[in-house]
């Protein structure tokens, strides 16, 4: 039995305009139904320090789940992992 898209966490994707990778990460996380919001490290100081040459970052809160390029495969890997832990924990 599949665990419901609601047992997934909203993710947060740190990335920047102007970024290919950002927008890559960006359209393969809405292909695969991912909840996330996206924050634009250049408009945080602290952000732009910890993630400025790793972006994209995807991470649920203060867990970095990955950096740089989110091809589909990668992130339907991660979207198991997810789901999973989410099903133990419940």
């Amino acid at each position: 039995m599949s665990e419901p898209l609601s047992a997934m966490p909203t993710l947060t994707l740190y990335a920047r305009a102007g970024c290919h990778l950002c927008e890559q990460a960006e359209a393969n996380l809405q292909a695969l139904a991912f909840a996330f919001t996206v924050v634009d490290v250049d408009h945080d100081p602290s952000l732009r320090a910890r993630y400025d040459h790793d972006v994209p970052v995807l991470a649920h809160g203060e867990r970095v789940l990955g950096k740089g390029a989110f091809s589909r495969a990668r992130l339907a890997q991660l979207k198991l992992l997810l789901l999973r832990e989410a099903q133990a924990a419940s």
